[in-house]
């Protein structure tokens, strides 16, 4: 298979980027997205040319380093799968696939593909902590937790921080994220402690970072290579308001 490969290219955050485009050739059906830009960069290198930055890590869909933007789409056109899950088979020969970083005012463009999403980790670190008896460990069964609270909790702590809803919602929220973080933990005994100063303390921070509002289009839903549901920022809500409620 062979491809254009209309690229955004950017020295660094201070300079202003723009569309290259390259051409690749001999590349195999069930290559990974990944492993064409990892072609293309060692056939720019032969050229004396400077390789194409991008972010990776585990190439498993686990870490949700892998965030590109590909023909409008996050994450490319397949559903429910990170960049890196994407495969080359999912394009026609011969097309042209264009590839950007995330754009969002919160993770601003470091080089070329690559993104800085520290904002997620500021968000996730304004959640603080649980309070759970450490030393002697527990009896798994000792804590009973109905069946459906501990599938949703499961369900919301899937999501890989990507920032794919981000990169997708029209005003730049990052709702699903936090809404996802919080919901894992509130579902759940052990979290529901500290369950409204999380709530308060992770949408203040998500405000001071400059992520926009939710005005529930669910891009978010539809982009999440996990399908986390947007219900859980329905429950974001719900602990938020009793958060003020129980001051």
């Amino acid at each position: 298979m062979e491809f254009d490969l209309k690229i955004w290219r950017q020295k660094n955050a201070r300079e202003k980027g723009c569309f290259q485009t390259y051409h690749i050739s001999g590349i195999e059906p069930d290559a990974s997205f990944l492993e064409m830009l990892d072609i293309l960069n060692e056939q720019l290198i032969m050229e004396g040319k400077e390789p194409v930055a991008f972010d990776h890590d585990c190439r498993e869909g686990i870490c949700g380093a892998c965030s590109l933007y590909i023909n409008g789409r996050a994450h490319g056109p397949d559903d429910r799968v990170t960049t890196c899950q994407l495969f080359m088979r999912h394009f026609k020969d011969g097309q042209t696939i264009t590839v950007e970083p995330f754009r969002s005012a919160a993770f601003p463009i470091i080089k070329d593909l690559v993104v800085d999403r520290n904002a997620f980790d500021k968000i996730l670190q304004a959640g603080g902590f649980i309070s759970v008896r450490t030393g002697s460990a527990q009896d798994a069964n000792a804590i009973l937790i109905p069946h459906d609270n501990a599938e949703a909790s499961m369900d919301a702590a899937s999501c890989v921080g990507c920032g794919a809803c981000v990169a997708t919602c029209r005003n730049g929220s990052a709702m699903l994220f936090v809404a996802a973080r919080v919901s894992s933990l509130a579902l759940l005994p052990q979290g529901k402690i500290e369950s409204g100063k999380r709530a308060r303390a992770m949408v203040a921070k998500m405000d001071e970072l400059g992520f926009g509002n939710c005005t529930n289009t669910r891009a978010c839903e539809m982009e999440c290579p996990k399908g986390i549901s947007v219900s859980h920022i329905a429950r974001l809500n719900r602990e938020f308001l009793k958060s003020k409620f129980s001051d």
